[in-house]
């Protein structure tokens, strides 16, 4: 075996060797190298550590996907390519098929990135991006059988690659600093969410790290389990307007923070959703610029029919559901669940028998965060409707009171498609804002560049190309514009988005103060840009 010493002082030969053919093709050269031997080059001397932490310092979003059968494998194969360029991960977003362990998944992954950087590890309905092998983009769409039909569900996992995914994403969003925060159960004593705690941790580390309470952006992942309409009520309520919540609100996860803690906190408290909460960094160095978050929503339901009101309702907490009867408009006659559905019929026809149906239900509610002065809060909700009788319309959910207004909303594919074109040309706009022609996929943006970094999105499972009668319908607005922009995305059973009611493109303009929250056969789109800093002020 070779000395050590002999070694170490044959590296810095050469280093001294390469440093003068000069800092601009050192530049090059290890901006072309995979991140962790770009990290490696840092630790060679003083100038090759000066060089290689400029390039790690660069904006960055990379994703990928891999459809092999092999749960080593296929993690193998997006962390290679998540990682085939420099970049220093600020936080890592992982999506598995159902076939796939989560647990397994979640400790491959984990092992091979950073212990100090947030990861979560979630299950979906389905994955979006680009193959890591074939660069291919693909939508892609899990066989989620009912748990009840348990000899199906084995059918479909023998079927060759069935269900067997997995999806990447790791970024550094520079001015920003990243952290998990979980929503906890309470297991004992009065057992509920602690959305106040959960609330108040969120605004805790904002205000440490910028100085305000309301975060740039959160982005959130839920159990199945786990009604979040109050939650997002209270999240509404508490922070500014400029932050931006977007997320998958039907999953299962597991995390990794402060070194490889992961979820379960103690036997009181479980986690039932998490937060990765983006806050803008003011102590950031002197030239990094800004990280943009910018909201786009694709409506896939149409409203029909007049408004009703609420009248006489029950709930039934161990169904979930709520029972209703309704008055329309001004008339005082109380309609039943089967007359209420007769007029939503003779209003739309045929086609009603093939689609979802939904009553969107405007709330306003009292809201308040620990000993905070109460106040109210104006917003809309969706609820499924199961069926309706000669005594009452059945909707699934809580929440809905005497009194409360609501329309109904049927899933339409023409309206997510024609909804799809103006999120084409939403994206278009922000396009000719920003450098979008020197950024080859996967590459990082230079930090001296105003660029558009990658997006991320949540899409319904109930649409897809059984829904457009097409391939990559919702995918195709950010992929048809921003063609070299990594887009990494899931299919979910609720999509977050802290939007207004103009994304249904319906009532009076008063109502665009309104927002939702939880949506139903939507996508959602988190576009991430960055503005480089202005030139110093004297």
């Amino acid at each position: 075996m070779e000395d050590p010493s002999l070694i170490h002082r044959q590296m810095h030969r050469e280093a001294a060797t390469i440093d003068s053919i000069g800092d601009d093709l050192l530049h090059n050269i290890f901006s072309r190298l995979p991140a962790p031997f770009c990290a490696t080059v840092a630790c060679v001397c003083r100038s090759w550590n000066l060089i290689a932490t400029r390039i790690l310092s660069y904006p960055k979003f990379s994703s990928a996907l891999s459809r092999n059968p092999s749960l080593q494998d296929a993690v193998n194969e997006v962390i290679d390519e998540v990682l085939s360029q420099p970049i220093r991960p600020q936080f890592a977003i992982a999506s598995v098929g159902p076939s796939f362990s989560l647990e397994d998944a979640h400790a491959l992954i984990s092992r091979r990135l950073d212990s100090r950087i947030p990861v979560i590890t979630c299950t979906s309905q389905g994955i979006i991006g680009r193959d890591a092998l074939t660069h291919e983009f693909q939508e892609v769409q899990w066989d989620i059988v009912d748990d009840d039909d348990g000899d199906n569900v084995e059918d479909v996992n023998m079927l060759p690659n069935a269900n067997v995914g997995v999806l990447l994403s790791v970024g550094f969003l520079p001015g920003l600093k990243a952290n998990l925060i979980p929503l906890l159960w309470n297991n004992r004593g009065t057992r509920g969410l602690m959305v106040d705690e959960f609330v108040m941790s969120i605004r805790e580390y904002s205000s440490l790290v910028s100085g305000t309470t309301s975060p740039q952006g959160i982005i959130l992942f839920s159990d199945q389990e786990t009604d979040m309409k109050d939650v997002l009520v209270k999240m509404d309520y508490a922070f500014s307007g400029e932050t931006v919540i977007v997320g998958d609100g039907a999953g299962k996860f597991l995390y990794q923070i402060d070194n490889g803690v992961n979820a379960t906190i103690n036997q009181d408290c479980t986690p039932a959703a998490l937060a990765l909460v983006f806050a803008k960094d003011r102590d950031k160095p002197p030239g990094v610029g800004e990280t943009q978050f910018h909201v786009m929503l694709s409506n896939g339901i149409s409203a029909f029919g007049p408004t009703y009101k609420a009248v006489s309702v029950r709930e039934r907490r161990t169904g979930n559901t709520t029972w209703l009867t309704a008055k329309r408009g001004a008339e005082q006659e109380d309609l039943d669940g089967q007359t209420l559905l007769e007029q939503i019929f003779h209003e739309v026809g045929d086609y009603f028998h093939c689609q979802a149906l939904f009553i969107g239900v405007m709330k306003r509610r009292k809201c308040s965060i620990g000993e905070e002065k109460v106040k109210w809060s104006t917003f809309q909700e969706f609820h499924e409707v199961l069926r309706g009788d000669e005594e009452y319309l059945y909707v699934n959910g809580l929440g809905i009171k005497s009194g409360d207004l609501f329309r109904f909303y049927i899933s339409d594919s023409n309206t997510a498609l024609s909804s799809c074109k103006k999120i084409a040309d939403n994206l278009r706009c922000l396009k000719q804002e920003y450098d979008c022609r020197n950024h080859p996929s996967g590459d990082a943006v230079n930090i001296d560049k105003k660029a558009i970094l990658g997006g991320i999105s949540f899409c319904c499972c109930g649409r897809g190309e059984s829904f457009f009668g097409h391939a990559n319908a919702d995918s195709s607005p950010f992929v048809e514009n921003l063609p070299m922009v990594p887009l990494a995305g899931n299919f979910c059973a609720g999509e977050i988005a802290r939007v207004d009611l103009s994304s249904y493109g319906d009532g009076p303009e008063e109502l665009c103060s309104i927002r939702c929250n939880l949506h139903v056969f939507s996508t959602v789109y988190l576009v991430m840009s960055y503005t480089p800093a202005g030139p110093a002020q004297l």
